[in-house]
Formats: structure tokens, sequence, C-alpha cells
């Protein structure tokens, strides 16, 4: 169930955010500009969050205007408490399968629905996002979050940095300032093409056989670009990936 009132964890994740140090570009101008849409619910994983959350990322893609900015929802959970990494991961996944269940609309068109193919993403309400799994458990300080948290950014923001020709400027901005963090490259941030998105999502290092507990329905693979087909010429830069 969501609750309308924006609660202390999303003020710890803005706190989190305006930290100077915090590497995502994107993030801090997304809090600066208050152009973060928080939403709260029950458990991460949970079906009941499912109804919630797919009727507030439709609200949500269908309300926001790329041309004010940067623009993100934010779904944080009340729980349940993170063991460690497999464990978030498992309850993203999860998570994404439920909201997937009930989601009548066709797949993002312009993205793979097989989360197996490099230019997979995942389609809510018809909309592509690239997802941001943030959890107290994490081992990259970028994810490190107050409380299980869910971002869902727009694909179609990134695409126009692209088509502007600011995208790999902030991508190696970004990858410098979480390198200065952490201390490391982010093994699992990858260009666009060369493996899924999907392997970015909870965070966890994974290796390369690695595959994404979601399998979309069979209808749905149809409707989106999946199978690897040819590329999208809309994406053929890299891929927007996390700050960590």
């Amino acid at each position: 169930m969501t609750r309308p009132d924006a609660p202390a964890p999303a003020e710890g994740l803005a706190a989190m955010v305006a930290q100077d140090e915090y590497p995502c570009l994107g993030a801090k101008a997304v809090f600066r500009t208050d152009r973060a849409t928080t939403r709260t619910y029950a458990s991460l994983g949970s079906a009941s969050a499912a109804e919630a959350l797919l009727a507030d990322l439709r609200a949500f893609a269908e309300g926001v205007d790329l041309d004010d900015g940067f623009a993100s929802f934010l779904a944080v959970f009340a729980g349940p408490d993170i063991a460690d990494e497999a464990h978030f991961e498992a309850l993203l996944w999860a998570q994404l399968r439920a909201i997937h269940a009930l989601d009548d609309t066709p797949w993002a068109p312009d993205v793979a629905a097989d989360p197996a193919d490099p230019h997979f993403a995942f389609s809510a309400g018809g909309t592509a996002f690239f997802v941001v799994g943030l959890h107290p458990r994490a081992s990259r300080l970028a994810r490190r979050a107050p409380s299980p948290t869910l971002v869902f950014n727009l694909h179609e923001q990134f695409e126009r940095l692209r088509a502007e020709g600011r995208y790999p400027r902030m991508r190696d901005r970004i990858r410098a300032r979480d390198e200065a963090l952490q201390g490391s490259v982010n093994p699992m941030v990858g260009d666009h093409g060369l493996a899924s998105e999907a392997r970015q999502y909870a965070g966890r290092p994974v290796g390369p056989h690695w595959k994404a507990p979601f399998r979309p329905r069979p209808e749905t693979a149809d409707e989106g670009e999946g199978g690897g087909g040819a590329e999208h010429p809309a994406r053929s830069g890299t891929r927007p990936g996390a700050a960590s």
C-alpha cells in the first residue's frame, strides 16, 4: 500500500545523495531540483506492493515532463530486513516479476523484453525504466541506503543525453567519482551492447554466466524488441548505468 506522505526513509535518501562525495550526478540533480517522486510500500518482493507500485509508475511516466530536467521515481520499502546482497537481489526480481504479472500493457517498444538481451530494459505500463537497487547491505557505498529502495529512471532521459552529446562526459565523471569514493572501479558497470543492464539492477557483483530470474510472458517478449535483433538507432551509444 502506498503512503502519500514523505517518510523518514525518503529524507535519509535525500541526505545520502546530498553528500559532496556522492558520485551519481543525475541523482544529485534530481534531488536538488525537487524532481524525485518518492512513494513508500510495505515489503519489497511482495505481490501486495505490486499493484500500487505499477499504478504509481504509470502515473509518474504520464505526468513527468522531461523538458524540466532529470526525474526519478523512488520506491522505498519498510521491509524486510536485508540479510545480504543475494537476499536483496532475490527480492528485487520478485518485485519486478510481480509488477510484470499485473501489467496488461505492451512492453516498451524500443527495448528488449528478454533480460539476457543486451538491449533489455524493464517495462512498466509501456514505459522503459533503468532500475537501480539500493539497500543497507550493499557492498558499493553509492548503493548503501537506509531502507530497501528501487529507483526507476526513465530510459528516455538517457537517450536525450546521448542525442545532445552530453552522455559520455556525464558517464565518465560519475565513474571517476565512484572510483574516488569506493577506491575501485565498479565491475558491474559496462557499456551498452556488451551485456544486459539487468546485471546492474541489484548492484551485486555477478559472473558472466549469471541469469536474471525473470521471464517475460511469451506475448510480451514478442511485443518488445527482444530476441537480439538489429540495433535500434536510438540506443547506439552506451548503456546508462548506475553510479555504482
